[in-house]
């Protein structure tokens, strides 16, 4: 008998650059879903960084590109890259549940740190996410835990649309990484070496981006 197919993930960021801990996040969220594939979207501007010099989306999706190849159940999605205007999750739900509709498949989850849920309620239309998509929040270190009660309190009634992953613990920060790399401080512990090898060799986050 043919096997049903499986929820896929999303996971969306600005990945300036990805990182380690963007990685560890993919490989939990897919073994503690049971996700058949996760999407990387990266955000081609993204409204909350407005203003803020985000690299150029080229040498993001590159990098993104770069970093999961390895990996064959994650999936580059250029979705926002090739949308006009603010990269607004809602819209990025809206289509790729239409196509898990559209495929058979169960709700999406859309993969997103504590820290990022916290604030869930400032985005664009969070009800709406809701409705077409599930919310899988992941811990982050220095970040306020959240748990079902929290839910409960916030998005009553809503409580089936969460999940709580067990991991990781990761404190890795795209923030940090540029400024070690604009400092000369190095990064091999906190980023893939070919994304490491592509920011050298384009100099990125040192005023030479090329």
């Amino acid at each position: 008998m043919t096997e049903a197919p499986r929820a896929f993930g999303i996971l969306g960021g600005t990945f300036d650059p990805i990182h380690l801990g963007h990685l560890a996040l993919a490989y939990e969220a897919r073994h503690e879903l049971e996700l058949e594939y996760l999407l990387f979207v990266p955000n081609a501007d993204p409204p909350h960084k407005q203003g803020q010099g985000v690299t150029p989306a080229r040498h993001r999706e590159a990098m993104v590109a770069l970093a999961i190849e390895p990996e064959p159940t994650f999936v580059l999605s250029r979705l926002e890259l090739e949308r006009d205007g603010p990269s607004y999750a809602v819209d990025t739900v809206a289509e790729l549940a239409e196509r898990s509709r559209a495929e058979g498949r169960p709700e999406p989850w859309f993969v997103m740190s504590a820290e990022a849920a916290d604030s869930f309620h400032t985005w664009r239309e969070p009800d709406r996410i809701l409705q077409l998509c599930r919310l899988a929040v992941a811990p982050r270190p220095g970040a306020k835990p959240l748990d079902h009660a929290w839910v409960a309190e916030h998005y009553p009634g809503q409580e089936g649309r969460f999940a709580f992953l067990s991991g990781p613990e990761l404190d890795i920060r795209s923030t940090d990484i540029r400024a070690r790399v604009a400092g000369g401080t190095p990064i091999t512990d906190l980023a893939p070496e070919v994304v490491i090898a592509y920011i050298e060799e384009h100099g990125l986050y040192q005023g030479g981006e090329t």
